[in-house]
């Protein structure tokens, strides 16, 4: 008789590091790997939970010194765009979208590199050399697309290459694992397109949410996920609407912080059982 294993992902926490949205602050990942038959199931489950993918792995944060790091997604029945993000969807109706296997180019990896040195030079992923470029993107036990964003050259859908982004299909929606762009057209602000085209794209095929990573109160660099309507973020153990972003400044105070072995034991797995 064959029998079915449960899955028991074993969970480990990095070393403290510098905190990449927080300055003086120091940040550790509680993180699992993603492997085998089951990798899929795992990353819908943990995904649910505020975990999030790099290549084989789920993490979420899992600091000493708050839990500001808190995920969020949108709701895509219930999202209405305004008044300035209908005027950037006007502005970028012209570029062509295309969707692809996760497939790493040396084109994504030029755009890729320009952008980071624009924009994130001082970054966590600024050495970052081609062959590691490719791994991020086609390190995935999971169904990942490469959505790229090409503005028509003449007529022709073949023009230069201006977004991409590296995006997982959940069985409950889209999750952007990374989005990059040309650094050059920073007024067509086209991080913020490529988040309501993704919003379309799940509107598209019935998928209810698009998962936009890490929204952090008290960082700058993340402020601008709180501009979109139908917002969630998962907190204390559930999604919830984000309200007025000034009411979690709390997430920043060393006593919001749980410890990891009660963090790690209100992990629900796939089967329904908590991690022990």
């Amino acid at each position: 008789m064959r029998h079915t294993l449960p899955i028991a992902p074993q969970f480990y926490v990095t070393a403290p590091q510098p905190c990449p949205y927080l300055d003086g602050r120091m940040e550790r990942k509680l993180f699992t790997a993603l492997q085998g038959e089951h990798a899929e199931t795992l990353n819908d489950t943990l995904s649910k939970q505020g975990f999030r993918r790099s290549q084989n792995v789920l993490y979420r944060p899992s600091c000493a010194e708050c839990s500001a790091c808190l995920s969020a997604r949108i709701r895509v029945a219930d999202f209405r765009p305004s008044r300035s993000q209908k005027r950037n969807r006007r502005r970028n109706a012209h570029l062509h979208r295309t969707a692809s296997s996760p497939w790493a180019t040396e084109e994504q990896y030029a755009l890729f590199r320009r952008y980071l040195d624009t924009r994130h030079a001082e970054g966590g992923m600024a050495d970052m050399d081609i062959f590691e470029f490719a791994a991020m993107v086609e390190e995935t036990p999971i169904r990942s697309r490469v959505v790229e964003y090409r503005d028509p050259a003449e007529g022709r859908r073949e023009g230069p290459l201006r977004g991409v982004c590296l995006t997982d299909v959940m069985e409950d929606g889209l999750s952007m694992v990374y989005s990059f762009f040309d650094p050059d057209l920073a007024r067509n602000s086209l991080g913020t397109y490529v988040i309501l085209d993704h919003v379309e794209i799940a509107r598209e095929a019935g998928l209810p949410y698009v998962y936009l990573g890490y929204w952090v109160p008290g960082s700058p660099k993340m402020a601008y996920k709180a501009g979109f309507d139908a917002l969630e973020i998962y907190k204390a153990g559930r999604w919830q609407p984000i309200g007025d972003p000034a009411r979690h400044s709390t997430e920043t105070h060393p006593l919001s912080v749980d410890p990891i072995s009660e963090q790690v034991a209100r992990i629900t797995l796939p089967d329904g059982r908590a991690v022990r």
